[in-house]
């Protein structure tokens, strides 16, 4: 690696607003309901709020999936259920609507985007990186060119989508064998026992679990000496669709955009996407916790609380969009419930 740094990628990340969530306690604290009785969705408000500066923070309009696909070299190890031409299929069905991702945006009022980052065929997406990412355990997955490819088409994607008029960004991903990936990543930054991060994936039984295991404690040990360098660490152990949902998060922050993380693969990316750009963190909320015992260690090590918590792990941002409608009705609050001035509400009956 010769030495890219992050301000090659990356403007600054500003600060979250103080005053703009100090202003939203304080109407908050105003509406027709005892102290705190909305519990987390309180503190969500007040977030959002703080991530667009404005109270009452706007309306989500414009809610935007991005699903960000990659095939695995790892994946020829025997860590999953499917075969790595499931990635594609997936891709397609994603792409006709009849996804498990498909329905929960339209049941919420997303939309989804599709991206080839490096699915093993030939590629008409402009941000197609390769075919499939390096078996981790052995090589790497991408080289440097490769790797500053990825992020680059990770921070246009988020300024086509921003530009566009998404208000709130929910990356996705896609591919067989990414869960593996996620947890050597995941592993690495924690430094986490392999044995601990691996988890069931595909729903994998013992016998695919061992060569699973196995697989990220060879990535894990191939990354040891590489610290916390998320650009030798990505290109050593990381894939390209990874790298890319990594910028793609970080420029989010860079633009003031929230962004709702889904499971472990998403998590992964986003350790990674903080150390690319420090601070941006502060722009995410968990959507959810999925089984994969990794996840549990990333939200950890990033300071996030799930909003909801339904065992999802599917994967392509789906158990993020579940978390969606929390987050609308966080910031609804402001904009449809009454203060005690103008419902003539006496505040001695709400204490």
């Amino acid at each position: 690696m010769m030495g890219m740094e992050s301000t090659d990628f990356f403007s600054h990340v500003p600060d979250l607003s103080a005053s703009a969530r100090a202003e939203a306690w304080k109407v908050q604290a105003q509406l027709t309901k005892p102290a705190g009785s909305l519990g987390r969705l309180e503190e969500l408000g007040a977030w959002v709020a703080s991530v667009h500066d404005i109270v009452p923070p706007p309306q989500i309009q414009k809610p935007r999936v991005v699903v960000f696909a990659g095939d695995h070299g790892i994946a020829a190890r025997g860590v999953s259920n499917f075969d790595p031409i499931v990635s594609i299929q997936t891709f397609d069905n994603i792409a006709s609507g009849g996804a498990g991702v498909c329905a929960l945006a339209r049941t919420h009022g997303a939309t989804i985007r599709l991206v080839d980052i490096s699915l093993d065929r030939e590629s008409d997406d402009p941000h197609h990186v390769r075919r499939a990412s390096g078996a981790i355990d052995v090589e790497d997955a991408m080289s440097e060119d490769e790797l500053a490819r990825a992020l680059n088409a990770g921070i246009d994607i988020a300024n086509e989508e921003i530009d566009g008029g998404a208000d709130v960004l929910i990356p996705g991903d896609l591919g067989i064998g990414n869960t593996t990936i996620a947890a050597a990543l995941i592993g690495s930054y924690t430094r986490t026992e392999p044995v601990k991060v691996t988890g069931r994936g595909s729903g994998i039984d013992d016998e695919l679990w061992k060569p699973k295991v196995a697989a990220v404690r060879d990535a894990m040990f191939r990354a040891r000496s590489l610290g916390r360098d998320p650009f030798k660490v990505l290109a050593a152990i990381g894939s390209p669709d990874i790298a890319a949902m990594a910028a793609f998060m970080a420029q989010a922050a860079v633009r003031r955009v929230p962004v709702i993380l889904d499971g472990a693969i998403v998590a992964a990316a986003a350790l990674w996407g903080n150390r690319l750009a420090p601070g941006a963190s502060n722009y995410w909320v968990a959507g959810h916790r999925s089984p994969e015992p990794a996840h549990t260690y990333a939200l950890e090590e990033l300071g996030l609380t799930p909003i909801i918590e339904m065992s999802m792990r599917l994967g392509e941002g789906s158990g993020a969009v579940e978390a969606l409608p929390h987050l609308r009705s966080a910031v609804n609050v402001f904009h449809y419930m009454a203060t005690f001035e103008s419902a003539g509400v006496g505040t001695a009956l709400c204490k």
